[in-house]
């Protein structure tokens, strides 16, 4: 897979999260700020992919399950969507093993449960 610079992308991810954050607020599902971030992501011409599902392999072997990413933006930037009081440790290392397993580079963790949604958002670059 060609390395691809997320920044620029993830740069754009962030100020559509900001724009739903500022309107919606903190306090609701995760799927309405995934709706909304994506009617963001299309509104300022960002390619993406919701719910994208990941084969799981265990030594060599394909499992019977999938993994799926809330959304994948311009097949470089993996985003996942929380609505929770913290950001722990295990949401972090959810994010690593998508990238991990998809071969993408850059991940957002997005958690829209902050009163500022600055607050709420990690970067993490394999």
């Amino acid at each position: 897979m060609p390395l691809i610079d997320a920044e620029p992308y993830s740069r754009r991810v962030i100020g559509c999260a900001i724009e739903v954050h500022r309107t919606l607020g903190p306090g609701l599902l995760e799927s309405i700020y995934e709706a909304a971030l994506c009617h963001e992501l299309a509104t300022v011409g960002l390619a993406f992919v919701r719910q994208r599902k990941l084969p799981v392999f265990y030594k060599s072997h394909k499992l019977d399950c999938e993994l799926r990413m809330d959304l994948v933006i311009e097949d470089a930037v993996i985003v996942e969507i929380k609505s929770v009081q913290t950001i722990l440790p295990l949401h972090e290392a959810q994010l690593l093993t998508y990238l991990k397993v998809s071969g993408l580079r850059a991940g957002l963790l997005l958690n829209f449960n902050e009163v500022r949604l600055t607050d709420g958002i990690r970067r993490r670059l394999l």
